[in-house]
């Protein structure tokens, strides 16, 4: 039996998402398919697959995505869906323990993929915000004041997810040094 689930995760919050992916599969309902903020469970085993996600470089359709993704495919790990290019993979947990980063400085470029994509949208979110505040003093008009505070709201998020992003790079490096 099928079961769709329409649940919202920040991309900063990728983490939290593959938790909650893998606690959905110790209760039995394994990932089939993804769409925005939309997950498709279908009953299964419980605990049987590990999940992971990973931004990748590239679209999925991309020659280097496609083939990193068939490397991935030979090592036993399915590619259930992707939602741009967030791809979403799960191993068999009898497979043993799924990592997809081998080492940390391959986990730091992940993070510093995410920083990326956030910071192509700053431009996106604040100077429709400065723009928005600018006519909302001219015109006064209520309608500008809902999309000020949702343009502000936006950009805030988003700066957040670029301070949390950068702490958890941080951290890493730290990390690095530690063990070297």
């Amino acid at each position: 039996m099928r079961h769709t689930i329409y649940k919202f995760f920040f991309a900063w919050d990728f983490e939290k998402e593959e938790k909650w992916l893998n606690e959905m599969s110790a209760k039995g309902l394994q990932l089939v398919s993804v769409g925005f903020c939309k997950y498709v469970f279908e009953e299964g085993i419980h605990g049987e697959y590990t999940y992971k996600l990973e931004l990748l470089e590239n679209l999925p359709s991309n020659y280097e995505s496609s083939s990193y993704i068939k490397f991935l495919e030979e090592t036993g790990v399915e590619h259930i869906g992707s939602l741009f290019r967030w791809v979403y993979f799960r191993k068999k947990t009898t497979s043993g323990a799924f990592e997809i980063y081998s080492d940390i400085e391959s986990k730091i470029k992940h993070y510093k993929r995410i920083m990326t994509l956030l910071a192509c949208l700053i431009p996106v979110s604040v100077f429709p915000t400065i723009l928005n505040w600018s006519r909302f003093y001219e015109e006064g008009d209520k309608l500008r004041l809902v999309l000020v505070s949702v343009t502000t709201i936006l950009a805030i998020l988003i700066v957040l997810g670029i301070a949390k992003t950068s702490r958890n790079i941080k951290r890493l490096k730290k990390e690095k040094l530690i063990r070297e």
